[in-house]
């Protein structure tokens, strides 16, 4: 794991209900609670503060305490760079999709102005292009993010890297995603990767397989993987993959996949409407990441 991942359990950014122009990065008080969901109902929502700007240099913690008034994404755009996706990741999601199973990780890249906040702090939009003919999509994703430069990272290393573990929607347009063989279109628009609601730490995280990740699109389960034993490449893998001959700078978000159930591959489909929600949930601290969908 990265050093620094062994300084705290989980951290939040977002900014205080006493000062809400500033930004702050800090531990909930309650260690059990699912942050997403509690801002989401209006609870009270108490952080330790630590002493550093941003989860990739968090520092310790401090006697001082503060309620959150928005929920940020853990990272800033500034911080993330370009966001690594792994697609076609779980062995049944390529089997619903009826594509074979990949020999290789397969990479697509969204921008950092994909990058979002969970709900309420923030909507995700569906833009002009996806409204055409409605095929606004979701996919339910853990992601990873790097706590120090990473390159030529074998697979015996890679967690050494690793800071720690989010929750992620990607987001997607079908059929711009279908007519291209290059994804970084169809999934990169403007605020297409929500991000949230916490970042566990690695240290937290001894084995990442036995999490599990739910998406929920209205109230209705849509996709689950209890536990996340259906990968296709293991996070050791994904890190090593990418970092050979490529810098993976600290603050890299990298998406690790979606588990089957995508309202592509249902009958009748299940894409995104303006007014829907939908939670990715995510065990061992993560919590709920809660989307609401609007047209631009």
């Amino acid at each position: 794991m990265a050093d620094i991942a062994s300084t705290f359990s989980r951290l939040i950014r977002f900014t205080p209900t006493s000062s809400p122009t500033t930004i702050l990065i800090g531990e909930p008080v309650d260690s059990t609670l699912d942050i997403g969901l509690a801002v989401l109902e209006g609870k009270e929502v108490s952080v330790s503060i630590f002493s550093g700007s941003s989860v990739l240099t968090p520092g310790s913690k401090t006697d001082k305490v503060e309620t959150v008034s928005k929920l940020l994404s853990p990272l800033s755009q500034s911080e993330i760079g370009t966001i690594r996706c792994i697609g076609l990741n779980y062995v049944s999601h390529a089997r619903e999709m009826n594509i074979d199973i990949p020999a290789v990780p397969t990479l697509f890249l969204k921008p950092d102005t994909a990058l979002s906040d969970p709900y309420p702090t923030a909507t995700t939009i569906l833009p002009k292009i996806t409204q055409v003919d409605g095929t606004g999509d979701y996919e339910s994703e853990m992601a990873i993010v790097i706590g120090k430069d990473a390159k030529d990272v074998p697979e015996s290393e890679a967690l050494e890297y690793v800071l720690g573990y989010t929750a992620s929607n990607d987001v997607s347009s079908r059929t711009s995603q279908m007519n291209q063989t290059q994804w970084c279109f169809s999934k990169g628009f403007d605020g297409s990767c929500p991000l949230g609601p916490a970042l566990v730490s690695s240290a937290a995280v001894p084995d990442v397989s036995k999490l599990s990740i739910r998406g929920v699109k209205n109230g209705v389960v849509m996709q689950q993987a209890t536990p996340l034993t259906d990968l296709i490449f293991s996070v050791e893998k994904i890190v090593s993959f990418l970092s050979q001959g490529t810098t993976l700078k600290a603050g890299t978000v990298i998406l690790t996949g979606t588990p089957p159930g995508v309202g592509a591959a249902k009958t009748p489909k299940e894409f995104l409407r303006s007014g829907d929600e939908f939670r990715v949930e995510i065990s061992g601290g993560v919590g709920t990441l809660v989307s609401r969908f609007e047209n631009q």
